[in-house]
């Protein structure tokens, strides 16, 4: 079932998340292919950078921990990705992030010239030292960056929150005022850790990462109810969705949109389509529409 979102027709309320599959037009493509809605590329940093050493990701069985580091060639090295994505045929989230203010506007403004149909800030990362997370758990930097990328693009901005914000909700509405188009909460919890009893040391070579996958999804879901309440700019809700199901269980806490990572790895890269499938099952079969059950979770 179509949705508008953002002045945008998308195909249905699924999104592919930042970090999964890669810029690549093919790999991209396919997703789409098989369901998803709108795609979101690798996050784009100012530089070049290799990412954390090996291991950074570990399959804990009710989800996932990462220190991947955002890896990026860096928004000057891309000419031949954004070459291929010209003629694309499906809608992209481009996810940039910075080690200032300064870098935030920079590569924003030279991404928002290649036309991606949305710009996502992460200001949420929580498993680099010097990106990410340290601008989204306060106001004052929070608006900085918004306000900063806000002036210098003339596409929808959207900004990725961090659970581990003291008042997320509050990060959210500071974040609106600046000229956000829309927010994406939440981005991975943590930082965590697994040790290796055997050797007793930390298993991810970063030692710390973030947590994704359905251990978060409760955590994810109070965010997007927490946020809904203060904002008036649409959500797309992110944590722990793997079923159709938890998709309505999000869209119920006020989400617009449903973002989907870690189930690519336990459900398949048609993951997309099946989550789809699965929510319009269900909303047949209780007689509703997507647009009866948004934010059905605040009705008294």
């Amino acid at each position: 079932m179509s949705i508008q979102f953002l002045q945008r027709t998308l195909k249905n309320h699924t999104v592919l998340a930042s970090g999964i599959l890669g810029n690549s037009k093919d790999i991209l493509e396919r997703v789409y292919e098989n369901g998803c809605g709108l795609v979101t590329l690798k996050s784009i940093g100012p530089e070049q950078r290799d990412g954390h050493k090996n291991p950074t990701v570990i399959d804990l069985g009710c989800g996932m921990i990462n220190a991947v580091g955002l890896p990026s060639p860096g928004y000057l090295n891309m000419e031949n990705e954004w070459a291929e994505l010209e003629n694309r045929n499906f809608p992209i989230i481009a996810s940039i992030y910075g080690g200032s203010v300064d870098e935030y506007r920079r590569v924003a403004e030279y991404v928002s010239a290649k036309k991606p149909d949305f710009i996502e800030i992460n200001i949420s990362c929580p498993n680099s030292e010097q990106h990410g997370m340290i601008f989204g758990i306060n106001r004052e930097s929070s608006r900085d960056v918004v306000s900063a990328v806000k002036s210098v693009i003339s596409i929808p901005l959207i900004v990725k929150l961090t659970p581990q914000a003291p008042d997320i909700a509050d990060i959210a509405k500071t974040c609106e005022d600046a000229g956000a188009d829309a927010i994406c909460a939440i981005n991975t919890v943590g930082p965590g850790m697994v040790i290796d009893i055997e050797s007793g040391r930390p298993v991810l070579a970063f030692k710390k990462g973030g947590l994704s996958g359905p251990m978060i999804k409760p955590i994810a879901v109070r965010c997007v109810f927490d946020i809904y309440k203060a904002v008036s700019i649409p959500i797309i809700g992110l944590g722990g969705i793997m079923t159709g199901e938890d998709a309505i269980e999000m869209i119920m806490a006020g989400a617009s949109l449903v973002g989907i990572g870690t189930a690519v790895r336990y459900r398949g890269i048609d993951v997309f389509k099946k989550v789809a499938d699965e929510m319009d099952a269900w909303l047949k079969s209780h007689n509703l529409s997507h647009t009866d059950i948004k934010g059905a979770a605040h009705k008294d």
